[in-house]
């Protein structure tokens, strides 16, 4: 699943395509990407507009009309594609075996914009501002941005009784942290993902801030080196497994300790951690 620093890659690659351009007409191949909202809602109101901005918020792309807002979120296996213009998206997009998978489509006066999740749990909608998006309204401090410091961080700790690891997954509170960089945060900051948030000493909430920071930072530059390719559908970022220290790492030598990483199951999804030097 694209976490924060993922998508923040997208949205640099992104920025110098589509800024400023106007969006020429708006295809909507499978309708269960708009959902809730209905296709012609979407295709009627982004028609026609300019693409002013394009930013992030957690993990939401953000495409800032002139008049309104376009808002994509990848869920697990969204992806971004980019065509050279009208003909070339027709004559790619979901043409047989071979041709790219793509569920909605921004065709602009250069080039064209593909958005593709082949199991259908990505979503592309309008809103007349950020403010009628329930999604964006309740999303906490995002995890790159200045306002999320060691004191305002350590107050949402304090206020939570729920275990680490689900707190930090609970996108109300720090916006962008997924199932893999709360695991590298959490063994980065030598903290069980099974404690109480609440019960963090003030150096440890530090410590903590500081391991989700650098840990989203060094995968952000692995995600921007190489940049994402739009071109090819193909395409995933490559290299982080190499910065990994706990996720997927089950039964391996811890990198610190040396004893084995455990998974256990929080909330339904894996957690990986070592038992021995994480308390």
């Amino acid at each position: 699943m694209p976490e924060l620093p993922e998508v923040e890659a997208v949205v640099r690659t992104l920025r110098p395509l589509v800024e400023g351009r106007r969006i020429r007409c708006v295809h909507v191949f499978h309708p269960i990407a708009t959902k809730p909202q209905p296709a012609s809602h979407v295709t009627r109101q982004a028609q026609g507009r300019r693409i002013r901005i394009v930013g992030r918020k957690g993990k939401y792309v953000l495409l800032t009309l002139d008049r309104g807002l376009l808002t994509m979120h990848f869920k697990l296996d969204g992806q971004l594609l980019w065509f050279g213009n009208g003909k070339e998206l027709f004559e790619r997009a979901n043409v047989g075996e071979t041709g790219a998978h793509v569920d909605v489509a921004l065709e602009l006066d250069k080039g064209a914009l593909g958005f593709a999740d082949r199991r259908h749990f990505g979503r592309v909608h309008f809103w007349e501002s950020a403010d009628s998006c329930r999604g964006l309204i309740v999303l906490g401090v995002d995890a790159l941005l200045r306002d999320f410091t060691s004191g305002r961080f350590a107050e949402l700790l304090s206020a939570s009784k729920r275990p680490l690891k689900d707190f930090l997954l609970d996108q109300s509170h720090v916006a962008g942290i997924g199932n893999i960089y709360s695991c590298e945060s959490l063994w980065h900051a030598r903290l069980d993902p099974r404690r109480p948030a609440n019960t963090l000493t003030p150096p440890e909430a530090r410590r903590l801030h500081k391991a989700i920071v650098s840990v989203l930072a060094r995968a952000l530059e692995c995600c921007l080196h190489p940049a994402p390719d739009f071109r090819d559908p193909e395409w995933w970022f490559r290299g982080l497994e190499k910065i990994l220290r706990a996720y997927g790492r089950e039964g391996k030598s811890c990198r610190r300790c040396g004893e084995p990483i455990r998974r256990i199951e929080q909330g339904g999804r894996s957690t990986y951690f070592c038992g021995h030097c994480q308390n």
